[in-house]
């Protein structure tokens, strides 16, 4: 049996950076969030941390360092990121609220039962959830900048990527359930048969 791979590892370390980032990325927007050269730095700080959720998944597959502790906190570190610039966004004004509430809610609502799915198995992300977190990711990105300094046509793609991760979130979060469904009712298949051969 191979030895799994210890948690102390690049691809974890990353991920560890990337959940330290979040509060000086929330300060840094919502202490300064009309200023555009602190915007600028803001929206650099962001584009890093996100950054490395790509470096360390490569990382992590192509040295074997994948591990448990990575498959949860990777998927923690990359909505406490985007969380934050989702509520930072509305808090000052910039992305409405009811947009931001849904959009949390699926993304913790499906962290939490991720969390409760490790009994049955380790539920990691899927592509449809990779695909919807580069697209918020570009979402962001762009809002960062500030939407009030920059042109017209910019503005309208930010609100287009905004919009279709948007509907990414929710369309990803109903797959999620619809996979957490499948796995438990395996699961619960798998010990009912082992149940019965064994009587």
């Amino acid at each position: 049996m191979s030895e799994r791979p210890s948690n102390f590892n690049v691809p974890n370390a990353l991920t560890v950076l990337r959940l330290v980032a979040v509060p000086v990325f929330g300060w840094m927007l919502l202490a300064h969030a009309h200023d555009g050269t602190w915007r600028t730095w803001t929206t650099v700080v962001f584009v890093v941390a996100i950054l490395t959720d790509f470096v360390d998944g490569k990382i992590a597959r192509k040295y074997d360092l994948v591990t448990d502790f990575g498959k949860i906190w990777d998927s923690v570190a990359d909505k406490a990121i985007t969380g934050m610039a989702f509520i930072g966004l509305s808090i000052v004004g910039e992305l409405p609220w009811w947009m931001t509430i849904l959009i949390l809610a699926r993304e913790w609502g499906i962290t939490v039962m991720r969390v409760f799915m490790l009994k049955y198995e380790v539920m990691a992300a899927n592509k449809g959830g990779k695909l919807k977190t580069a697209t918020q990711s570009l979402a962001i990105t762009l809002f960062c900048i500030g939407l009030w300094r920059t042109p017209t046509p910019v503005d309208v793609v930010a609100w287009a990527v905004m919009i279709l991760a948007f509907g990414l979130t929710l369309v990803t979060g109903v797959m999620y359930l619809i996979d957490a469904a499948r796995i438990r009712r395996d699961s619960l298949a798998k010990q009912a048969g082992g149940g019965s051969d064994e009587s």
